[in-house]
């Protein structure tokens, strides 16, 4: 054998694809451990099935995983994959228009037999009839290769198949010059308790490995440098785990036990599986047997002096509207988080939306507003939860936080942040009455209002001489009474919607990115777009294109300065992952000529959409050719 050049690259996208059973979740998950230890910046996006059963070997049941990993700060998983590994058919099919031209396609040429080939469509096989032309083509014989690598552990050979996934990642993990340390740790604690398998899993990673060593694929082995990150310590983290770790932050914070109640639902249901590790920080969970036993439990429990929170998707959201409206009467604070799917109905189940906007903004009956705030990074969900929690206590009030399903399940390396540094969000509870009736008697109202935040005092059950009305009935203004006067009930309409809107004199001004101050187009986008935006306007610029970009956390209220931003730029553009949601509350509120970029299929933005757009609205403005 001749000697191995490492080679040395800026940047890698990788597709892992196979069945639902195949493991590429798993595969793609260790995978990004290892380029996070190894010093990579990084992005990753799974793609899972949207039928928990499909049929093995079709379309519907292909799961990917995509990993981009750089030597310098990124901002997306990338648009088109530099590397496809298809365990399968269908795996091959579902992906390969996503696929450059020139790009590697490493195949399971085990699997392509002529039953997998018609599950999948193929009517010849893909492998032999030219249709591949362009591909660097790797056939790696993946399963009959990994039952002989196992044959050792006494592993069934049904068994041994399994671990076909674990050859594919040794295989990439020497192609990349990946540690592999901790991956065989890994396999060591997670299959411990079954020796045969644990030895089984290790025989075929390594197997992988060593035959990317010995076949000397693509000429010898890659590597990409460590990033130069920002002195601190770091950790991998996923949008779900990050809400969950900041609202276990808020309540530290806001020295509150925490209740998190929730029904199961995808894509929420692991920020109840992280909390539920969580007990020694004051943390409970309760699984609910339905959705709207869920949002009364975490309402019941801020009435309690907890800090209440529910989780759910957009189907959950529909039924929590009207408990969401009885914490508008109350006034008390409820931590509401929404990993929005596509939908409407079950719609998509596994696929990213942010089509529950104008829901969080209107979705309940009456006059009933909430704010409203969204995260655009994985670990931005970790700020939002506290911001969700800061708001919600001092307003006394009812907060939605929209995540969406790619923020849930993607990860990026997060910089976990200096403990001291965190913002005290704590609040008092009402010890005492709070005013002297005419007769010169101390009395207890429980609507009686901060002059500056408009919230109302917040009595703990028990506390005594504070006991008061609660219901969804209408209250009197100050005694909390039930009231049916008709100037009352309009008063407290419009005290609430104030409390609302007050909390913009509470919030950041727009962050605007405009270097020049100049820009011809203002690239407006909330939530996960953030990062597909970001790098379109980064490629813009490089062409000399004048863009500016603005991104809101709070879409209600919006930032107090939002309406000045926005007249300053003669064209606006709204991507969003709906049918322009946001664009019509901003053309709404702000009479702006605001267009809408919109995407509904259940994928995320690719940045070369939204330069395209961009360059597009350009042209049509009469900017530079």
């Amino acid at each position: 054998m001749q000697p191995q050049t490492l080679t040395e690259l800026e940047k890698v996208i990788i597709r892992f694809a196979g069945d639902s059973g195949d493991g590429m979740q798993l595969t793609g998950d260790r995978f990004t451990l290892s380029s996070a230890l190894f010093g990579n910046d990084l992005a990753t996006v799974p793609d899972y099935p949207a039928e928990i059963r499909a049929p093995a070997g079709t379309l519907a049941g292909v799961s990917a995983f995509q990993i981009h990993i750089s030597d310098h700060d990124i901002l997306t998983p990338g648009d088109a994959p530099n590397v496809l590994v298809a365990m399968n058919p269908a795996a091959l099919r579902a992906n390969l228009a996503d696929m450059a031209a020139g790009s590697t396609l490493i195949v399971n040429t085990d699997a392509f037999d002529p039953r997998n080939l018609a599950k999948a469509g193929y009517p010849a096989d893909p492998l032999t009839d030219g249709s591949l032309t362009g591909f660097t083509i790797y056939e790696v014989a993946m399963t009959s290769l990994t039952i002989e690598a196992a044959r050792p552990s006494g592993a069934k050979p049904r068994d041994a198949e399994r671990s076909k996934n674990l050859f594919a990642l040794g295989l990439l993990c020497w192609m990349y010059s990946r540690p592999t340390e901790a991956i065989l740790g890994w396999i060591d604690e997670r299959f411990g308790r079954a020796p045969a398998v644990a030895e089984a899993n290790t025989l075929a990673f390594k197997a992988g490995y060593n035959f990317g060593e010995t076949a000397e694929l693509v000429g010898g082995p890659f590597t990409i440098r460590p990033t130069a990150f920002a002195p601190g310590t770091y950790t991998n983290i996923s949008g779900n785990t990050a809400l969950a770790w900041g609202l276990v932050a808020a309540g530290q914070l806001a020295r509150l036990p925490v209740l998190l109640a929730s029904y199961p639902i995808t894509p929420a249901s692991d920020i109840l599986h992280e909390l539920s590790k969580c007990q020694n920080f004051g943390v409970r969970t309760m699984q609910a047997e339905d959705e709207i036993a869920a949002v009364g439990a975490a309402l019941g429990a801020a009435f309690g002096g907890h800090l209440g929170v529910t989780t759910t998707s957009g189907p959950g959201m529909d039924l929590k509207a009207e408990t969401i409206g009885l914490a508008v009467s109350l006034e008390l604070p409820l931590i509401v988080i929404d990993v929005q799917r596509g939908g409407p109905s079950t719609g998509l189940p596994t696929k990213a939306e942010q089509s529950d906007l104008l829901m969080a903004m209107y979705g309940r009956h009456g006059e009933a507003p909430v704010p409203i705030v969204a995260p655009k990074t994985p670990g931005d969900c970790f700020s939002c939860a506290i911001e969700a929690a800061r708001i919600a206590l001092e307003y006394r009030t009812p907060v939605i936080l929209l995540s969406d399903g790619y923020l849930a399940n993607s990860a990026e390396p997060w910089l976990v942040p200096d403990v001291d540094a965190l913002p005290d969000i704590g609040v008092d509870y009402a010890t005492e009455a709070n005013h002297v009736d005419e007769t010169g008697a101390a009395q207890f109202l429980p609507y009686l209002r901060d002059p500056t935040t408009l919230a109302r005092p917040w009595a703990v059950p028990g506390t005594p001489g504070l006991e008061h009305r609660i219901g969804g009935l209408e209250k009197a203004d100050g005694t909390g009474a039930v009231s049916y006067d008709q100037a009352n009930h309009e008063r407290m309409v419009h005290l609430r919607a104030a409390k609302v809107a007050g909390i913009a004199a509470d919030i950041p001004p727009v962050t605007l990115d405009d270097p020049g101050g100049d820009g011809e187009l203002l690239l407006l986008g909330w939530g996960s777009t953030y990062g597909p935006i970001a790098a379109a306007v980064e490629r813009l610029r490089r062409r000399g294109r004048r863009v500016a970009h603005a991104h809101l956390t709070h879409l209600n209220p919006f930032p107090a300065d939002l309406g000045q931003v926005l007249a300053r730029y003669p064209r606006v553009l709204v991507p969003e992952m709906n049918l322009g949601q946001l664009t019509s509350l901003i053309r709404a509120r702000f009479l702006v000529d605001a267009q809408a970029v919109t995407k509904v299929q259940g994928q995320r933005f690719r940045f070369s959409e939204i330069e395209a757009a961009a360059e597009a609205e350009l042209a049509t403005a009469g900017g530079r050719a």
